[in-house]
């Protein structure tokens, strides 16, 4: 069961190359957060999925931001393609070697040089401006802190959300995004009181996509778990812009289900191995995947 569990959540991930098949090339190197850093040990917990999928419910409330995902992307037609993608941008920049982060920022600032046009509202939009990176950035970083809050194994304390807050402005810093508030409380605030939000039909046809996948009928079951989870902690005002609004005991559903995610995948081998590829010491007890992916059967 645990084996099943493990290769039904992988195949949604498939659809990309894996951005660390050669990072044990870089011996000795760091990467951008390093051995003891927060962020390895935020997002290589499987409360991760729920703030992944928190990001894209609340990135969808910027008119301009979602605009060019709607204008540019492939996600109607391509929607795993588009997860293991970002699933990929995320695992490099945050486990990967330097010269592992700086391919996966070229390759986004890249497709973001192309990615210009006019929202709903009549207002120009550039995947490039400061601000709407900004945006985008600051809202996966506070999503992925929310969900580990909520969700993850061991709750950070106040002082240890403010390290992954700083540490995630590194990836921030390459892509230029500004503003990015340094702090736990003030990146919450930023989030939940932007000014921008506003409802869109882009906006309303993502939610529908997101609440709404291609899955199958047996991994919609679980999406689904996290997906209300995911929006029982999106801030009241946006969660009113977005037009969702989460079932009775979702958070109590989505802990079960981030708990049953942890049973069968430990934690990320991402994070395993990074540290080895930094030579740093393997903690016991949180792997169950070698690093070839392969689960390992106990």
């Amino acid at each position: 069961m645990r084996n099943g569990l493990t290769r039904a959540t992988l195949s949604l991930f498939e659809y990309a190359p894996y951005p660390l098949e050669n990072t044990l090339a870089f011996d000795g190197d760091p990467g951008l957060c390093g051995p003891g850093s927060v962020s390895w040990h935020v997002l290589a917990d499987p409360a991760a999925f729920v703030g992944g999928i928190r990001g894209l419910l609340i990135q969808s409330a910027h008119p301009e931001v979602v605009a060019g995902v709607a204008d540019h992307s492939r996600y109607r037609d391509d929607p795993l393609g588009r997860l293991s993608r970002t699933s990929a941008y995320v695992t490099a920049t945050t486990f990967g070697a330097m010269p592992e982060v700086e391919k996966a920022v070229a390759n986004v600032r890249r497709i973001h040089r192309v990615v210009k046009g006019v929202s709903s509202r009549g207002v120009d939009y550039d995947a490039d401006d400061p601000g709407f990176s900004a945006w985008v950035h600051n809202v996966l970083t506070d999503s992925f802190l929310v969900a580990h809050q909520h969700f993850g194994a061991m709750r950070l304390t106040d002082a240890e959300a403010d390290v992954f807050v700083r540490e995630q402005t590194r990836i921030g810093a390459l892509l230029g995004a500004d503003p990015m508030p340094t702090t736990a409380q003030d990146l919450t605030e930023w989030v939940a009181e932007h000014p921008d939000v506003e409802t869109s039909a882009a906006t309303e046809e993502i939610v529908d996509f997101l609440t709404d996948p291609p899955l199958s009928p047996a991994i919609k079951v679980g999406y689904m778990a996290l997906l209300e989870a995911a929006a029982a902690v999106v801030p009241p005002r946006i969660r009113n812009v977005l037009g969702i609004t989460p079932k009775p005991g979702a958070e109590t559903v989505g802990k079960a289900a981030v708990a049953s995610l942890r049973w069968a995948l430990g934690y990320s081998p991402s994070w395993a191995l990074a540290l080895r590829r930094a030579g740093a010491e393997i903690p016991d007890g949180l792997f169950r995947r070698r690093f070839d992916q392969e689960p390992i059967a106990s």
